[in-house]
């Protein structure tokens, strides 16, 4: 149901449906939901100026530290709530969930680091253009439970191989995955399909494509419903790329298209795999690869999951329906006709990825860039030659990147990026002054620690 246009009738249907209070969440740069709850008569009276939250919430890392804002006094933003985003939480139905943006005190202009208006930002580029971003999330996590005993103290809800693609008591022994995927749905998240993944105890629902902001939302918020579900049943639901030593990682695959003022999908083709603009927006994805690697891959723990044969890609490159490739072209055409970009870790920041790549997208388009030959076969295989420009294999070389793509860095904003890249430095360190050498091979107790319950 959309609100928007009559917020003060909304609190009127919500309180009829038993309502009690307004959980308003908004997005940091890590992707953690953030906020708090308001009784539901105080609501009305917020929408206008927001609640206020220490400013340096966005510049704190997940050990807790405050690693930018502290020089500007802690400030405070207002988080103004997004009335179209209402909607009541199926397995707590006193409560209604709302999403905001960042905005400063004086409600002159967004907060410079907030994820989701940045992403409303760049929409709003491609409306100048008569385009509209299409987008469809794609998610992969892992059910865990505590166990002092296990390694690095985290279990397996489920230990057995094989169980991908199955479904029922045999891969999901207390009906979690369904539920949430019957919640998910409820709550209007589009979940159309869940299923046990490739890995011991990795699950995954499968959304809707929509519009990019109405899809960033959508997963952030799945990413919120699986953990608090998780939650509820004893369990630890994890989007970490890598938890687990002797297993593969979760994805966060985004897939990409653009419709044009008369509703056709502008990458589809009559007598090619892309139209001559998907080739474009290929060519800009790729262009800022190295830079948007950071973003996509936002952890320490992330590069332990980019690893050759593990269906998450290694260098700069596009190819036909091959998952060994960065950007892949699914063998679909017409309105289905999209371009998935595969790198991305599942603890990345939904709202953030979604601009960054639409961003690159752009700037191929509008400098009319031509991508290379796609890949065929197993990229993992080729020389550098043949596979593309290599990634970055771990975050710092990362960062290096992100920080050396100027384009990249100015039109997703210079605060944002620099208090980014300040919380990761300080990650890296951290890790570097606990660990030591980056191995992707062993997944540490530090990582655990930092990583999985957070993301």
């Amino acid at each position: 149901m959309s609100y928007g246009h009559d917020p003060e009738a909304a609190v009127a249907s919500l309180r009829g449906q038993g309502v009690k209070a307004i959980r308003l969440l908004y997005t940091d740069l890590h992707g953690v939901a953030r906020g708090k709850d308001i009784p539901i008569g105080h609501f009305v009276d917020l929408l206008e100026e927001g609640i206020a939250f220490c400013a340096v919430i966005m510049g704190t890392d997940l050990s807790h530290t405050p690693v930018v804002g502290g020089e500007q006094g802690y400030v405070d933003f207002a988080v103004r709530p997004d009335p179209e985003t209402l909607r009541v939480v199926p397995w707590q139905p006193e409560v209604a969930w709302c999403l905001g943006e960042a905005w400063t005190l004086d409600g002159t202009d967004h907060w410079p680091s907030c994820p989701r208006a940045l992403l409303a930002r760049v929409v709003g580029r491609y409306a100048t253009r008569g385009l509209l971003p299409i987008v469809g999330p794609e998610l992969e996590w892992f059910l865990c439970t505590r166990d002092p005993d296990a390694p690095n103290g985290l279990g397996r809800y489920v230990d057995e191989l094989s169980r991908v693609y199955t479904v029922g008591a045999v891969s999901d022994p207390r009906q979690i995955n369904l539920k949430t995927l019957l919640w998910a749905d409820d709550l209007g998240l589009k979940a159309f399909a869940g299923n046990h993944e490739f890995m011991n105890s990795q699950y995954e629902i499968n959304l809707k494509h929509s519009s990019a902001l109405d899809a960033a939302d959508r997963a952030f918020m799945l990413k919120a419903a699986v953990k608090e579900v998780a939650a509820r049943e004893g369990l630890l639901a994890t989007f970490m790329g890598r938890p687990f030593t002797d297993q593969g990682g979760s994805g966060f695959h985004v897939h990409l298209s653009l419709s044009d003022s008369d509703g056709r999908n502008a990458f589809a083709s009559d007598d090619a795999a892309l139209s001559p603009l998907g080739l474009r927006f290929v060519a800009g994805v790729l262009e800022h690869a190295q830079g948007l690697q950071a973003l996509l891959g936002p952890t320490i723990n992330a590069y332990k999951r980019i690893l050759p044969d593990s269906l998450a890609p290694t260098h700069a490159n596009w190819g036909h329906d091959n998952r060994t490739a960065f950007c892949r072209v699914p063998n679909e055409r017409g309105s289905r006709t999209r371009v998935e970009v595969r790198t991305g870790d599942g603890s990345a920041c939904p709202h953030l990825i979604t601009a960054a790549l639409l961003l690159a997208g752009l700037d191929g388009i509008e400098r009319e860039l031509d991508p290379p030959e796609p890949v065929v076969g197993d990229a993992y295989r080729m020389d550098d030659a043949h596979a593309g420009t290599k990634l970055p294999a771990e975050l710092g070389p990362a960062l290096d990147a992100l920080e050396a793509d100027a384009w990249l860095v100015a039109e997703l904003g210079e605060e944002l990026v620099s208090t980014f890249v300040a919380m990761k430095r300080f990650e890296v360190e951290r890790f570097e002054k606990a660990v030591g050498t980056f191995d992707p091979e062993v997944i540490t107790e530090w990582e655990v620690r930092e990583y999985a319950a957070h993301l």
